[in-house]
């Protein structure tokens, strides 16, 4: 035995995952990549404040359910994890939060200067039983802190995602 838990998330429905990032290319040029960089953490904010909200039933539930951001060599990227991909759209779209009024505010300061920052999206919509996790001597992040973990030894990850292999 080897002393460390071996857990896993509980979630077998469908998810969304949402990857989102900047790139400073013309780092003299603050005046354009500070607001990019600036408006995340307020985003991320709202979102947690929206999802509390929900859960104590003082608001609606945007469907978001958890964030996490990395900081790497090609600029910071934030993952975050939704019940489905038409959250994320609802949300960026609604001129009442916070992204709405980001993005129309990143496209007027882009004029003036196109390649002063990049911005980025990826959007994945995840089928059930299409996801898996395991968290070993460490507190669960990702799928693990949004749905809560069970104990892996009891709900083998690697046959959630059993399936025939594909003819070729």
């Amino acid at each position: 035995m080897t002393g460390f838990a071996h857990s896993t998330h509980t979630h077998d429905g469908d998810l969304a995952v949402f990857l989102i990032g900047m790139r400073v290319n013309q780092p003299w040029r603050v005046d354009l990549w500070l607001p990019v960089l600036g408006a995340m953490p307020g985003m991320i904010a709202e979102l947690y404040r929206a999802k509390a909200a929900a859960a104590r039933g003082e608001g609606p539930d945007l469907g978001f359910l958890e964030a996490r951001t990395l900081i790497g060599a090609g600029g910071p990227t934030v993952v975050q994890y939704w019940r489905d991909a038409e959250s994320i759209y609802a949300y960026a779209g609604d001129p009442d939060r916070r992204h709405r009024p980001a993005w129309t505010a990143f496209y007027r300061r882009s004029r003036r200067a196109t390649r002063a920052v990049g911005i980025w999206h990826e959007t994945y919509a995840v089928p059930a039983g299409a996801h898996e996790s395991v968290y070993v001597g460490m507190p669960p992040t990702g799928l693990g802190k949004a749905f809560g973990t069970s104990d892996a030894r009891v709900r083998r990850s690697h046959a959630r995602l059993a399936r025939p292999a594909a003819a070729s």
